[in-house]
């Protein structure tokens, strides 16, 4: 599991939260269910109107995505491709068919199959290059989502701002004065009433802020750099496929796929 993302929300909030403690504020100033709803369901219906439903659906399944972690290493997917290489070269490649149901990986599990059955190396890359090009464009429309909500968010939250500061201005200016007598307290009401309306507006500011700033545009980013690390692995697997259906040494092969990864992170056989 992946806790980067659970840690980064937590310590938000709570340098948020101590920030208004100690500055003699209370956290319960802050919290406002309208000012949430205007935030969030503004930033939604945005996001309805931009997308289809089928791709908002998308941020709630995303989820596993932020909080997981990479199951398989760089260094383990190449040992496991130069492994199939050596196993394809001393028995032919029809003989990896019965290790399809071993392989837990779906895009390594389908490329093997193909190669097994497809003969002409450059029909295998072009499949396998525009498998990798539709997962990188799906990829691609969920980072997106995030990053237009990020933009949203903040505008909302200016609109409830906008919204609140009218009805106050509104209501301040349709009170009547009272009695002659009572005129001084009357008036001194109705700043005091004015005054605590606009910190009460400016709540859907604060939400808005906080939500593209903490919650969306992370998480995009986060979408992006996981998609990133995924694209970088598949690439391995093309290479390794093509390698493999080619008969290409094992040793050749290693040294090849390793190119893909990091001096830092490279290991001896």
């Amino acid at each position: 599991m992946d806790i980067s993302t659970a840690i980064g929300l937590l310590l938000g909030i709570g340098l948020i939260g101590q920030g208004i403690v100690f500055g003699h504020g209370q956290l319960m100033w802050f919290m406002n269910p309208p000012a949430v709803g205007i935030v969030l369901g503004g930033t939604l219906a945005a996001t309805l109107v931009n997308y289809s439903f089928s791709n908002v659906l998308q941020i709630f399944k995303v989820t596993k995505i932020i909080f997981g972690s990479q199951k398989w290493g760089y260094q383990v997917m190449i040992n496991s491709l130069v492994e199939k290489a050596e196993k394809a070269r001393k028995t032919g490649i029809m003989s990896l068919e019965s290790d399809l149901n071993d392989i837990k990986e779906k895009f390594l599990r389908n490329g093997i199959e193909l190669a097994i059955n497809e003969r002409d190396a450059g029909r295998l890359r072009n499949f396998l290059s525009l498998e990798l090009s539709n997962i990188r464009q799906r990829h691609a429309v969920a980072q997106e989502i995030f990053f237009y909500m990020g933009a949203y968010a903040p505008a909302f939250g200016m609109l409830g701002t906008v919204m609140g500061l009218i009805v106050m201005m509104n209501n301040f200016a349709g009170g009547g004065e009272g009695a002659i007598g009572g005129i001084d307290f009357d008036v001194a009401s109705k700043f005091a009433e004015l005054l605590g309306g606009m910190g009460l507006a400016l709540i859907t500011t604060f939400y808005g802020v906080l939500m593209a700033n903490l919650v969306f545009l992370p998480i995009g980013g986060k979408l992006k750099r996981k998609s990133e690390e995924e694209i970088m692995m598949k690439n391995i697997m093309v290479e390794g496929i093509i390698g493999i259906h080619a008969k290409d040494h094992p040793i050749l092969l290693r040294e090849k796929l390793m190119t893909f990864v990091p001096q830092s992170k490279r290991t001896k056989a």
